[in-house]
């Protein structure tokens, strides 16, 4: 109620404990604080903040022109209200290795667990589109250098996600990942993989935990939770599915309601007002109302309630 009593700290070594535990975690991503109340609620490990939908709600396309302020106050948002660890798209990290250092803190003041950053050059594009340039390996530690020099909280998790395997190879990729782990990384993400035995490769070549993106319409081929754990993979997100799933039915409500002349015929796939007040917890908001606005006072004035 209100927000989640768990602390960002707690949240941060749940994270790194569910890490170690040899269990996939997976992270839905919430394109609302109202998605992520739903995500805790079906008994999800974690939730992620996804910059393609940060972008979108922003009515942008993802190709770098969000701010970093704009996603902190998004993933503020989002982990505010849910107990789960929450992991976020830091893109570049919106700058030079200073001004990576300080998305990290921005973040971590945001209370997300923590975030990944990429190996792309500025402007930045969506991971499953063609035509991404990456920066040199040095810039890219320099990068992860600075998030470390920028992390306050060690329980904060670093995350290097690696564009390299769409521009330089698949070995290339894992060479630039192992440099990643060992400038600091807590985790890897290679992104844009495109087979089982790719994820394999990368679980042979590097020692930290694996994050795997199940991402609708993209170069990577959408693998089961039992197939990703059978790999080796420690983190799965999903992080534009919920967000196409509401817009594909607010677009086919669109045109019902146009084509109808009302939303009669839609209301039984809608989530009742029940449910809803259900999600959001009114009852206990209306027992602390009472609790503490409802009083009375005695003949000389003062509170009873003594």
């Amino acid at each position: 109620m209100l927000e989640t009593t768990a602390t960002a700290h707690e949240r941060r070594l749940a994270l790194r404990k569910g890490l170690s535990s040899g269990r996939l975690l997976r992270f839905p991503g919430a394109f609302n604080a109202l998605s992520a109340l739903l995500i805790e609620q079906a008994s999800f490990e974690g939730v992620y903040v996804s910059g393609a939908v940060v972008a979108a709600s922003l009515g942008l396309p993802d190709i770098g022109l969000t701010s970093v302020s704009e996603v902190a106050t998004f993933g503020a948002e989002v982990a505010r209200v849910t107990s789960l660890p929450t992991l976020a798209d830091a893109d570049t990290g919106f700058g030079e290795p200073m001004n990576v250092a300080r998305t990290v803190q921005l973040l971590e003041d945001a209370g997300l667990s923590g975030c990944h950053i990429e190996d792309q050059l500025m402007p930045k594009r969506c991971g499953h589109l063609d035509g991404k340039t990456l920066v040199g390996r040095d810039e890219m530690l320099r990068r992860i250098q600075a998030a470390g020099a920028g992390r306050r909280d060690p329980a904060f998790l670093i995350c290097a996600r690696t564009d390299a395997r769409s521009v330089e190879g698949l070995e290339p990729a894992i060479e630039r990942a192992r440099a990643y782990a060992d400038a600091g990384a807590d985790m890897i993400f290679p992104e844009a993989l495109e087979s089982e035995a790719e994820y394999a490769a990368f679980r042979r070549g590097v020692e930290v935990p694996i994050l795997a993106n199940m991402t609708e319409f993209g170069k990577t081929p959408l693998l089961s939770d039992k197939v990703l754990a059978s790999l080796g993979v420690n983190l799965v997100i999903y992080p534009v599915t919920l967000l196409r799933l509401a817009m594909g039915a607010v677009e086919e409500g669109l045109g019902r309601i146009a084509a109808e002349g009302g939303q009669a015929s839609l209301v039984a796939r809608m989530q009742t007002r029940a449910r809803l007040y259900e999600v959001l917890d009114y009852r206990d908001y209306a027992e602390l109302d009472k609790g503490i606005y409802d009083f009375s006072l005695d003949k000389e004035g003062t509170d009873d309630a003594s």
